[in-house]
C-alpha cells in the first residue's frame, strides 16, 4: 500500500505546478537546451540563444519559444521574441505571422511595432515598414528613434522629403547632430538620370527634350529630339522612349526600354536597349548594362558595358567613382574601347550641386575627353572629343512640373568645334 501511495502522490505533483515545467522539457527538440526554472527564465534562456548569432542555437531558441507557446498560447512577450528571432533568421512569413498576432492583440506595444517596421525593411517593403514604424511613432512622440527608424523607411521607399522631414524632427529631440547629417547624406539622388528611381509619390513621369548642335566650318547643325514615358514600381522604374536624330538633311528614328531597379542594399542597376535602322543615323541595336554600388560613408562605384552596332560592332568598358558630400555630388568615368594596339580610352568627369537641398532641383558642371557613349545625351552614338564642357540646370517650378536647360562646347577630334543648346520639360504625376 505505501508503494502505491508514493507512486500517487508523485502523480498529483507532476499534474500541479511543476506540470508545464515538465512538459517544456520533454518538449520535441528540447533535450539539447539546458533547463531553467520558471517563465521569466526560460525566456531570457531563449533570447540569449537567439542573439547569439550562431544558426545552431537560434534554431533551439525557436524550439524553445514553441514550446512555451504550447504551454502558454497566445504570449505576446513570446511571440515577439520568436517573431524577431525568424527576421533574423530571414524566415520572413513566419515573422510577420508572428508580429501581426502581436500588433492585433496589442496594438498599443511599441516594441511589436518596431520590430515589424524591422521586418518590412529587412524583406525590401519600405513602404508598409514606414506604416509600421508610424505607430511606433505614436506611440512614443518624444523619442527620437521611431522618427530615425521611419526615415530609413522613407529613404529606401525613395520618399526623400518626407526622410528628411523626420531626420529633422529626431534631430530637434535630442538626437546627435552628427548622426543627422550623416543619415540626410543618404537622402540625396544617387543616380545620373533624374528621378530614374525617386517615386516621390509619383508613378509616371514624362520627359520631352531638344538638342541643337552647331559646328565651326559651315558644317550643317544637328537637331535632335526625343520624348521618355516612365513608370515607377516600388524598386525601380521602367521607360519608353522615342528618339530622333536630324544630321546631314538626313533623319533616323529609334525606340528603346530604359530600366533601373534596386537590387540589394545600396546598390541599384540601369539596363537599356535600344533599337534603330540599318544605316541609319542611331545605332542599328544598342544595350547598356551599369551597375552602382555603394560603399563607405558617401561612396558609390560602378562599371558598365556599352554595346553598339552599326556597319559593324563596338563595345565600350567603364567603371567609376563617385562621392556624396553634402548637397554634392561629384564622379569620375574611365571607358575603353577594345581595338588595335591597346584601343582607346575616354575620361569623364561630373560635379553636381544640389542648390535647393532636395532631389530634384541641380546646377551640374560636366567635361572630358575621348571616345565615348556618355558624351552623347542618347548613349547610342560615338563621340570622340579632344575635349569637352557642359552644363546643365534643372528646376522643378512645381512638384509635378520641371524643366532642363543645358550648355556645351566640345573640340571634336574630327577637326570641328560644336556648340550645343538643349532643353527638356518634365512632367510627373
Amino acid at each position: 500500500m505505501s508503494l502505491l501511495l508514493f507512486t500517487a502522490l508523485h502523480a498529483a505533483l507532476l499534474a500541479g505546478s511543476g506540470g508545464i515545467t515538465s512538459r517544456l522539457d520533454d518538449a520535441p527538440g528540447m533535450q539539447d537546451v539546458a533547463p531553467a526554472q520558471g517563465h521569466e527564465a526560460r525566456l531570457q534562456q531563449a533570447r540569449d540563444l537567439a542573439t547569439s548569432g550562431d544558426p545552431a542555437q537560434r534554431e533551439q531558441a525557436i524550439r524553445l519559444y514553441g514550446a512555451m507557446l504550447q504551454a502558454s498560447p497566445g504570449n505576446s512577450d513570446v511571440l515577439l521574441a520568436r517573431g524577431r528571432t525568424y527576421a533574423w533568421m530571414g524566415r520572413y512569413a513566419e515573422a510577420e505571422a508572428d508580429l501581426l498576432a502581436v500588433t492585433a492583440r496589442k496594438p498599443d506595444y511599441a516594441d511589436a511595432w518596431s520590430a515589424l517596421g524591422d521586418l518590412y525593411l529587412w524583406s525590401d517593403r519600405p513602404k508598409r515598414a514606414a506604416e509600421a514604424y508610424a505607430h511606433w511613432v505614436a506611440l512614443a512622440p518624444d523619442a527620437p528613434a521611431p522618427l530615425i527608424a521611419r526615415g530609413r523607411a522613407w529613404r529606401a521607399a525613395g520618399d526623400m522629403g518626407a526622410a528628411r522631414a523626420d531626420f529633422a524632427a529626431a534631430g530637434g529631440l535630442g538626437a546627435e547632430a552628427a548622426q543627422i547629417a550623416s543619415l540626410n547624406e543618404g537622402t540625396l539622388q544617387r543616380q545620373a538620370v533624374p528621378d530614374a528611381l525617386l517615386a516621390d509619390g509619383y508613378r509616371w513621369s514624362l520627359r520631352a527634350g531638344i538638342d541643337h548642335t552647331g559646328f565651326s566650318g559651315g558644317r550643317d547643325a544637328w537637331n535632335d529630339s526625343n520624348v521618355s514615358l516612365r513608370r515607377k514600381f516600388e524598386r525601380g522604374s521602367l521607360a519608353l522612349e522615342w528618339l530622333r536624330a536630324d544630321h546631314f538633311n538626313r533623319s533616323s528614328n529609334a525606340w528603346a526600354l530604359d530600366g533601373y531597379a534596386s537590387l540589394w542594399a545600396r546598390a541599384y542597376a540601369n539596363l537599356r536597349y535600344q533599337r534603330g535602322p540599318r544605316g541609319g543615323l542611331l545605332a542599328n541595336q544598342a544595350w547598356r548594362a551599369e551597375l552602382f554600388q555603394g560603399v563607405g560613408s558617401g561612396w558609390e562605384l560602378s562599371a558598365s558595358i556599352d554595346h553598339l552596332r552599326f556597319s559593324a560592332d563596338t563595345e565600350f568598358y567603364g567603371v567609376g567613382v563617385g562621392r556624396y558630400v553634402g548637397n554634392w555630388y561629384v564622379r569620375y568615368k574611365l571607358q575603353h574601347v577594345p581595338g588595335a594596339s591597346s584601343g582607346s580610352w575616354s575620361q569623364r568627369a561630373v560635379v553636381r550641386n544640389y542648390y535647393r537641398g532636395n532631389a530634384d532641383d541641380y546646377l551640374e558642371f560636366s567635361g572630358g575627353h575621348g571616345r565615348s557613349t556618355d558624351l552623347d545625351r542618347y548613349g547610342a552614338l560615338v563621340r570622340n572629343s579632344n575635349a569637352s564642357f557642359g552644363v546643365n540646370w534643372v528646376r522643378y517650378v512645381r512638384q509635378d512640373w520641371g524643366f532642363k536647360l543645358g550648355a556645351g562646347y566640345a573640340d571634336d577630334a574630327g577637326g570641328f568645334n560644336e556648340q550645343q543648346l538643349s532643353l527638356a520639360l518634365y512632367r510627373r504625376w
